[in-house]
């Protein structure tokens, strides 16, 4: 028994050695998408991807954050502005990867968004409150997948989804749990979907990376926000000490 036991793990210390000695050579040619890259950990990624040899393409919310990314990278580094709440933005998006890809397809889509605010008591929201974090860190993310799933399938390519293992906790009310749950199951069923077409799916669950989207500052502002609007029901049913601690 105890040397089926060590066989058995020595057998899986061979396997995690092997598998994480795979590299992926011939990088010339080979498109990466990223979104979320105007801080944090698209950001980073964008750069050592870039550092290494890959065409990035960078997509920023912002004109300053892809200005700012691309003068600290080389020049085969693109940036396109991306807006995952609007479909029209995605669609810009889709149509600049699809030329700059020019008949390759995507060898790697990685999806990052960290749409937080506004969180807060359950019972101190609207839909739209909801909405407004799925809109971007769930059903942006999915539609900007749908539309690219054609050129990874081209490539057979994989799709990273990026997700926030702190928002697999339900820790307070909103849409980023929901958000991130969703992107949990979405990944899961695409993964068995992609298999026919050797588009290989795959999940990295984070921890928090200090950026905008961690902000004290404006998660307080929020929520100042949201109590002044309350009922005075509910606001008195919580009463100022809960809102002060």
């Amino acid at each position: 028994l105890h040397i089926a036991i060590l066989a058995s793990i020595l057998s899986l210390i061979i396997y995690w050695l092997a598998r994480d000695s795979r590299r992926v050579g011939n990088l010339s040619g080979k498109h990466v998408f990223i979104t979320g890259c105007d801080t944090g950990l698209g950001n980073s990624l964008a750069k050592w991807l870039d550092k290494r040899g890959f065409c990035v393409i960078a997509a920023c919310a912002t004109e300053k954050g892809g200005q700012e990314l691309q003068s600290c990278t080389s020049l085969s580094l693109k940036t396109v502005n991306l807006n995952l709440a609007d479909s029209n933005s995605i669609a810009r998006a889709v149509l600049f990867v699809t030329e700059e890809t020019d008949g390759k397809g995507l060898f790697g889509l990685v999806s990052n968004a960290e749409g937080t605010a506004p969180v807060a008591p359950t019972d101190w929201l609207r839909t739209e409150d909801f909405c407004s974090v799925l809109d971007i860190s769930l059903l942006g993310l999915i539609e900007i997948t749908l539309k690219l799933l054609p050129l990874l399938k081209k490539a057979e390519g994989r799709v990273v989804n990026l997700i926030n293992a702190r928002g697999l906790m339900a820790f307070v009310g909103g849409g980023y749990s929901l958000s991130k749950w969703g992107m949990e199951a979405f990944s899961d069923t695409l993964r068995i979907e992609m298999q026919h077409f050797g588009v290989k799916v795959s999940i990295v669950e984070h921890s928090f990376f200090m950026a905008g989207v961690v902000n004290s500052d404006v998660i307080k502002r929020n929520l100042l926000r949201l109590w002044n609007r309350l009922t005075p029901e509910i606001r008195n049913s919580y009463g100022e000490k809960y809102f002060v601690e």
